[in-house]
């Protein structure tokens, strides 16, 4: 690797001093609420540092220039192709984030600039984020994370990474200590935890990717360079890995407010309040240790081996085809790349199942010049709805008079996982007569008004809120928020563990369950649901939805910018994120004694002290299925006690 000099800025820019300066004092933001003062200062991270032109920093660069030769061979797997129709490359324009910027700014003062450093790192490291919002944005900035941005990072915590014997002389296993050394000069070097955008990046425009057997580099006059880096889900885990640094741990345990104005006292994440935690339930489960083995072949693509250990391998999973336009399919010639059995596809499916269509509506006519052709956002939506139906598995039973379904986490991290705001996942389970008639329903959900009905059944999600201390200084009530600039309280956590799951590694990890419980190793969950008399079948689907009508109207509702209405007037038009089915599977059903409320075929004491501890809820224990547990049920069972 050549030897480089570069600049590293550490300062603000006079805008964001300004600012700083703005925020000295509460400021109203919406109705009776107050505003949090923060300034740029109370968000401030390691890592490469924004920066000016001129400063030894060569900007990021638009991706649009990368589709020339990098897309338009969708049937060869082009990496633009699949990259463009990805929230990935579209997270800078996505109308929900948007929408949930402009809250965070109104929360907090400047807060959005921490939420671009992810959602928009070119706008960010090229010095256009400073007033918190997309005021400052060029064009090119909507890009996203972008091909040019990744393409440019640096491991910040290399280790030993191989034997390069016989590599080419473009590898360099070696840390990077030109881009490093000035970073630990400056006390900038990341944490070997991950998370919170700690970026490290490249100040000279040097490629690097996984593969050190490029025959020609077309990029101009810097080298390529072998990063394996780019295969490992430390890179993933700079951004999946959330943790809001304006809180610490008070005296009580409870997260509370810094001394506003200043970084966080230790810019440990485990000492802020945790957001997201996707990187650290992958990095605490089976798939990071020793990987799983799917004989489905469900993940990874044209894998070798079938063993899933790294995000990348599911997210993008390896496709025969060609890295670059120039691949030349029967040899490798000198002319450019060869076709390879493992080209990483840039689609990075998720779980996010309607908004890639919203941005193309945003865009209009010129949705296409953008690279989102109907082709693209089609094969990106059926990719992510494909993802979520391989992220689980589901199995019904019969036991007595209950109808067990458990669901078991494929995935490698919590499902549903990352972003709690707006996403569940949920059961709904149907009981019918000989004449395929319904008898009853939980879980009902109705398309139109996008409502569940959460009372009856089990739904997963996370809810996040304020404490009373929070509540005082916002002038909010206190509880459940979406408010997720401000959240500094966990209420509640059902999500499905992956393989591999400790109670304790999650709890360090501030990914552990709230209000609800599961063994160590646990990475499936069982519900229980009452069979009706008279039901002979029953048809169990397993849903997970993006966005919730709660959610979708509190944007709308809160982002004093019209945002949030668009983002509402979007959803609306798309569907209102209709659900999208994960598993479903019918079971033909036995009558039994529906006062044997666990199943094992005799009414006794064991049945009794399940009707008592649901008294007044639906489901377990509603023996004559009116929906609510109560004295005709109890009589129920002490008339059949014994039988």
């Amino acid at each position: 690797m050549k030897t480089r000099s570069l600049k590293i800025a550490l300062s603000v820019t006079a805008a964001t001093t300004a600012a700083m300066v703005l925020s000295a004092k509460l400021t109203a933001s919406v109705g009776d609420q107050v505003q949090i003062p923060t300034s740029s200062a109370d968000f401030f991270q390691r890592g490469t540092q924004p920066t000016l032109d001129g400063s030894g920093f060569e900007l990021i660069q638009s991706s649009n220039g990368c589709s020339y030769c990098h897309g338009g061979y969708s049937d060869r797997h082009a990496p633009y192709d699949a990259w463009v129709a990805s929230l990935m490359g579209q997270s800078a324009r996505d109308p929900v984030w948007k929408a949930a910027l402009a809250i965070s700014n109104q929360d907090a003062h400047l807060s959005g600039e921490f939420c671009i450093r992810c959602h928009a790192p070119g706008a960010w490291l090229n010095g256009r984020s400073s007033t918190g919002d997309l005021s400052l944005f060029e064009p090119d900035d909507f890009d996203g994370i972008n091909c040019h941005f990744c393409h440019r990072t640096v491991d910040p915590n290399p280790s030993l990474q191989g034997d390069a014997q016989g590599y080419p002389k473009n590898v360099d296993l070696t840390p990077d200590p030109e881009v490093l050394a000035p970073l630990i000069a400056a006390n900038l070097l990341p944490s070997v935890d991950h998370g919170n955008g700690t970026f490290v990046v490249d100040p000279a425009d040097v490629r690097r990717g996984p593969f050190h057997d490029v025959p020609q580099n077309f990029h101009g006059g810097n080298e390529l360079i072998f990063s394996p880096y780019h295969s490992n889900s430390s890179q993933c885990g700079t951004c999946h890995d959330v943790s809001n640094p304006v809180y610490s741990p008070g005296p009580n345990g409870e997260l509370v407010l810094n001394s506003l104005g200043q970084p966080h006292p230790t810019m440990n994440k485990h000492e802020m309040f945790a957001e997201q935690r996707t990187y650290s339930e992958w990095l605490n489960s089976t798939f990071a240790t020793e990987g799983v083995f799917y004989a489905d072949r469900r993940f990874g693509g044209n894998h070798p081996t079938g063993v899933m250990k790294s995000c990348q391998d599911c997210h993008m999973p390896d496709q025969a085809g060609g890295g670059c336009v120039f691949y030349d399919d029967s040899d490798n010639t000198v002319l450019g790349e060869f076709e390879r059995p493992n080209v990483p596809q840039h689609s990075f499916a998720g779980a996010n199942t309607w908004v890639i269509r919203a941005v193309a509506t945003q865009l209009g006519d010129d949705a296409e010049f953008y690279g989102l052709t109907p082709e693209r956002v089609d094969a990106s939506v059926a990719r992510n709805v494909q993802m979520l139906r391989d992220a689980s598995d589901m199995a019904l039973t019969q036991q007595g008079s209950l109808l067990k379904v458990r669901i078991t986490n494929e995935s490698g991290h919590k499902l549903p996982t990352g972003f709690p705001e707006g996403r569940r996942a949920w059961l709904n389970v149907k009981f019918f007569n000989a004449q395929d008639g319904l008898l009853q329903e939980f879980g009902h959900y109705d398309p139109q008004t996008a409502t569940l009905q959460t009372s009856n059944t089990k739904v997963y999600e996370a809810k996040h809120g304020i404490s009373e201390a929070v509540a005082k200084a916002t002038h909010l009530p206190p509880g459940t928020q979406d408010h997720l600039t401000l959240n500094n309280v966990k209420l509640f956590d059902n999500r499905i563990p992956p393989r591999g799951f400790t109670n304790a590694a999650f709890v360090a990890a501030g990914a552990a369950p709230v209000g609800y419980s599961y063994s160590d190793g646990q990475y499936w969950d069982d519900s229980l649901f009452p069979v009706p008399t008279g039901a002979t079948s029953a048809a169990v689907t397993f849903y997970f939805q993006t966005s919730t009508r709660q959610y979708m109207e509190f944007l709308r509702d809160t982002a004093g910018d019209g945002s949030g209405v668009t983002a509402y007037n979007l959803w609306v038009q798309h569907g209102k994120s209709a659900p999208v089915v994960m598993d479903s599977a019918t079971i033909q059903l036995t009558q039994s004694n529906p006062a044997d409320v666990n199943g094992d075929g005799q009414v006794n004491g064991a049945d009794l002290t399940m009707l008592l501890g649901n008294w007044g809820g639906s489901g377990v224990g509603d023996v004559d299925g009116s929906g609510t547990v109560n004295g005709a049920d109890l009589s129920a069972v002490l008339s059949n006690w014994g039988i």
